[in-house]
């Protein structure tokens, strides 16, 4: 896998995709060191131009008109078309980082793997998350844990509704999770409707791993508060995560018995924005050729968890008869 990336010099990235998550993007490369950004793609003319001017870069219809501007470029376009982009970005020798979920679907995801592959290029998946500095911090202090209680809950926006919470605010969580416990999942159970949409917009899931830890999850995209936290026990501790706060806290029984001795501790967090240590890592990977956490294979991992949980919400839906939703998902098959 090589770069043609000197390691003095600048590396020269590009957006596609200019919406929301686009736009944030391309912010955090203009902040950093040791990055030029040289271009955003947007099919919307206006938008990429509006982006463009906002941050100084260069503005582009295409993504055959960076061919030769750029090294890597942040695909941050509708899910249903990160394999395509993807795949052609590779092909044009360049490295990419794919908005979550890596894709529609797994026959997709695996598309963008083989062409990482056979391309010799860095892919690299947006589950920010990971970059939390709460989950940061946590990781070293994971030890066997055996039940967690995950709440990812937000008001409703008119954003990313071309896919279901489960891919759009539950996936976070089955990544953190796939990577702390470090162990197959075995069961899954999962419930979920929709409200405001004809997608499903509120979801509950538990989850079984081979070595015994169970995981309940819940996400919802139309709650009446903005909740971001994991809570999760090992033997003798208690360990809270507010990704929200980007802080987590540590309680250990020093003294069991009746008379119990607690020991509270605030775990040390880096002082970082979740995206710009995402970005970071990208370029780092970049530079250095070494495979990024958060890979091809870890988003395809979260993918294919996200997919079952899918599939046993369908199964739920189909036994309870949820009427016009049962319809409406076999048809978004």
């Amino acid at each position: 896998m090589t770069s043609r990336v000197p390691q003095s010099g600048k590396v020269r990235v590009a957006v596609v995709g200019a919406g929301e998550f686009g736009r944030n993007h391309v912010r955090v490369y203009r902040e950093m060191e040791g990055v030029e950004l040289a271009g955003v793609v947007d099919q919307n003319a206006a938008r990429a131009a509006s982006v463009a001017q906002e941050f100084g870069a260069s503005a582009f219809h295409t993504v055959e008109e960076l061919r030769g501007r750029i090294d890597a470029a942040t695909v941050a376009v509708p899910t249903i078309s990160h394999a395509e982009v993807g795949c052609r970005l590779m092909k044009m020798g360049l490295d990419v980082l794919v908005e979550k979920p890596i894709a529609a679907s797994l026959a997709e995801a695996d598309e963008l793997l083989d062409t990482a592959r056979r391309c010799g290029r860095i892919l690299q998946v947006g589950h920010v998350e990971r970059f939390n500095p709460a989950v940061v911090a946590v990781e070293p202090v994971v030890s066997r844990p055996l039940f967690f209680e995950v709440h990812r809950l937000g008001v409703f926006t008119p954003r990313s509704l071309d896919v279901d919470v489960i891919y759009d605010l539950m996936i976070h969580d089955l990544d953190i999770l796939l990577a702390l416990v470090d162990e197959p999942v075995v069961e899954v159970k999962a419930v979920g409707i929709p409200v405001l949409t004809d997608k499903v917009d509120i979801a509950h899931a538990r989850l079984e791993f081979a070595g015994g830890a169970v995981a309940n999850v819940t996400a919802s995209r139309v709650s009446t508060e903005r909740v971001r936290k994991m809570r999760f026990f090992q033997q003798h501790e208690y360990i809270s995560l507010d990704y929200a706060r980007r802080d987590a806290l540590r309680v250990r029984v020093k003294q069991p018995g009746p008379q119990p001795e607690f020991g509270f501790e605030k775990l040390q967090a880096p002082a970082t924005e979740p995206l710009r240590a995402e970005l970071d890592a990208f370029v780092e990977a970049v530079r250095t050729r070494r495979e990024p956490k958060t890979n091809g294979r870890a988003g395809r991992a979260a993918l294919e968890l996200a997919s079952r949980v899918m599939a046993s919400i369908q199964e739920h839906g189909d036994r309870v008869q949820l009427g016009a939703f049962s319809t409406q998902q076999k048809a978004n098959r």
